[in-house]
């Protein structure tokens, strides 16, 4: 049974508190937070959990296993190389940490102490996710030409990072999960009209040596919570909207066809292709109880997570060049090749 303590019970630790609650082959053991009156909630909710004020306090305590780090990314690093330090199993939200040297320190550390490093890719573990990395592996859509995606709504603000940081890494992971390759660069533009300094809404670009390119438009200060993925193929077009409530995916049968080069003056005719439209089946469930679910797998086998430390020092790496993007006014800037071997195994959990 490996014994998890949750750190921070603000916006999304309760959701995790929630899920390991339920997860096999674990026990839900103590969650910390400075809020005293955070942590007093959540034991009316849950009267068997432990609490405690003080990441030192957990730490220390030989019972548990693994740290689920839920807190303001200027934390996470820190958080992170601290529990890996003392000999514990590491899950860590998005993005991983606030820089790629931060980054780089806890993958390599986290290998040097033979321990899981898993990053909350969350949606990589949607079925939805899961079954469009089929389709686009499959060929069914042909060759993917470009891949754009909108996640939009009012807030939440955040105080430390800007708006391509606090949402885009779950576009980014899920284009890196689906097409398994990285950009060879990324441009960003945005704008920063509610806290000065920190960009509310902004537009980011990766280009692929392939020539494929993705689209990422991220804000906070949109009427309508918006959360959809479209991938265009010259075969066929895959619409991903995760606020449906059943049909999350649907595909349509159209594309432009364009004539053989022939020797005339007439123009060149395109022909527009319209045929069906259908919403494949997936399975149920929620996206976090299974990423909850593989983490404790993960440790227990010594396998590699699917989102896991390398997977993401690339979101970040992405994010990163982004900010750098930003600061000169949306120019192009290069994404350098990770050299770190990606892990595969190491000794299981007893």
């Amino acid at each position: 049974m490996i014994n998890v303590a949750v750190i921070g019970c603000g916006y999304w630790g309760p959701n995790l508190v929630r899920n390991f609650l339920s997860t096999d082959g674990c026990c839900m053991k103590v969650i910390c937070d400075l809020d005293t009156s955070r942590l007093e909630h959540l034991r009316r909710l849950y009267p068997t959990l432990q609490t405690s004020t003080s990441f030192a306090e957990v730490l220390a305590c030989p019972e548990v296993d693994a740290v689920v780090i839920a807190t303001p990314v200027r934390y996470h690093y820190e958080m992170a190389r601290r529990a890996l330090e003392v000999g514990k199993h590491v899950l860590v939200e998005k993005p991983m940490a606030a820089s790629v040297d931060q980054c780089r320190r806890l993958v390599e550390l986290a290998s040097q102490k033979g321990l899981t490093l898993m990053v909350g890719h969350t949606f990589i573990y949607a079925p939805a996710v899961r079954r469009i990395k089929e389709i686009v592996a499959s060929g069914e859509l042909g060759r993917i030409l470009y891949v754009s995606a909108r996640r939009l709504n009012l807030g939440l603000f955040q105080k430390d990072i800007n708006v391509a940081w606090d949402l885009a890494p779950h576009d980014i992971s899920v284009i890196l999960y689906v097409l398994e390759q990285m950009p060879v660069s990324v441009n960003c533009q945005g704008k920063a009209h509610v806290t000065p300094g920190i960009e509310d809404v902004t537009n980011m670009t990766l280009t692929f040596a392939d020539g494929l390119f993705a689209i990422i438009q991220s804000s906070w200060l949109d009427p309508n919570k918006v959360r959809q993925m479209t991938f265009v193929g010259d075969r066929k077009m895959l619409l991903y909207d995760d606020m449906e409530p059943h049909e999350k995916i649907k595909i349509y049968d159209k594309r432009v066809e364009v004539p053989p080069h022939y020797d005339t003056f007439a123009e060149f005719q395109y022909s527009y292709h319209y045929g069906d439209i259908y919403s494949p089946y997936l399975k149920q469930g929620e996206s976090l109880r299974f990423e909850c679910q593989h983490f404790i797998d993960c440790i227990r086998s010594g396998t590699a997570p699917d989102s896991n430390g390398l997977q993401g020092l690339r979101v970040v790496e992405i994010l990163q060049a982004a900010s750098q993007s930003l600061a000169n006014n949306g120019s192009t800037v290069s994404v350098p090749a990770i050299s770190l071997a990606s892990p595969t195994t190491r000794k299981a959990a007893r």
